[in-house]
């Protein structure tokens, strides 16, 4: 069990992104306490196991990823009678936390009045989360969601977390920007501390987490120490534990962009294989280029040595080629 004094550290939701083997290699690095599916699209119907089981395998291993993280799954629809039945047959196929989408940017997601759009909508939010709440309360299962600021600005956040709360959800993340913002900087981490200040429920801060120092400021800004990390948890797994370390006053590794690279080469041979090799290539692309706000010039030299390549074998290529850049340390300074 995790001392009350000491934060909690999750990994984001991130569709097409942080899948099943992304997941295992980064909550292996140590200090992430539970992760969060990419979102299952509910729309009117009744959804079967497998695409449960699809999205998120670990269902079967008892909702943890190899290293013994927990994982939630997440919901994302805008109707409550079908947010609810899914709910159960996420249950029924062995979803231990049920978490529902009140963020997601996605114009696509938004036309057909999901996610972030039901923000504007504090009643409908309410609705749906009861419902799914109502549903699998009677089975032992904690609801949770993840929501941002709003839609179009930030004056309906107070009145959607306190539909959420009141509608019976046991742990709130605010992504502390609204759709509009989209993920320009900054996070507006005051607006999570008006929130948290009127809720009785835990409180999640997300959002412009870089670093351990955009930590402390997250902390001093918005009052809250558990936070949830999603872009920084592809660019510094390592965060997660200099958190924990922190918290207790104690030295923790130095994040390294090698390391990082060493990790995408995880990535190719393991789950990278349940895709086509255009897929496993376009997602290298796109983890190279996440890690430019965090690593700067030295991940966006290797994002543009990638973005033109089209094979596999290129793309190892120029990874190996990176880390064989690294100085190794001589034996006798070992």
């Amino acid at each position: 069990m995790i001392p009350s004094n000491q934060p909690r550290v999750a990994l984001a939701p991130m569709e097409g992104v942080l899948e099943e083997t992304a997941r295992h290699l980064i909550t292996q690095q140590g200090g992430w306490d539970f992760c969060v599916t990419e979102f299952v699209r509910v729309s009117h119907e009744r959804l079967p196991p497998k695409v449960f089981h699809r999205i998120c395998p670990e269902l079967k291993q008892a909702c943890l990823t190899p290293f013994g993280v927990p994982v939630h799954l997440q919901l994302l629809g805008s109707d409550p009678e079908s947010m609810a039945v899914n709910a159960q047959v996420a249950v029924q196929a062995g979803a231990q936390v049920v978490d529902l989408n009140f963020g997601c940017p996605a114009k696509i997601v938004n036309r057909h009045g999901g996610g972030a759009r039901l923000l504007t909508e504090p009643d409908r939010v309410q609705a749906i989360t009861a419902a799914v709440v109502e549903a699998v309360r009677p089975l032992g299962i904690p609801v949770t969601a993840k929501m941002r600021l709003g839609y179009e600005d930030a004056s309906l956040a107070l009145d959607n977390a306190l539909a959420l709360q009141a509608a019976g959800i046991s742990q709130l993340v605010v992504h502390a920007r609204t759709k509009t913002q989209g993920y320009k900087p900054p996070a507006h981490w005051e607006r999570i501390a008006e929130l948290a200040e009127a809720l009785t429920i835990p409180v999640f801060a997300n959002g412009e987490i870089w670093t351990l120092e955009d930590y402390r400021r997250c902390v001093a800004v918005s009052g809250v120490q558990d936070v949830m990390l999603g872009r920084t948890a592809l660019a510094d797994p390592w965060l997660a534990v200099q958190i924990k370390a922190d918290a207790q006053g104690l030295e923790s590794r130095t994040s390294r962009l090698p390391d990082l690279i060493g990790l995408m080469l995880q990535w190719m041979v393991m789950g990278g294989q349940l895709y086509t090799e255009r897929v496993r290539v376009m997602r290298i692309k796109q983890w190279l280029l996440m890690l430019v706000p965090r690593w700067g010039e030295e991940a966006r030299r290797s994002f543009e040595a990638c973005k033109r390549l089209q094979t596999e074998s290129e793309v190892i290529q120029l990874l190996q080629e990176v880390l064989d850049a690294v100085p190794r340390p001589r034996e006798d300074a070992l």
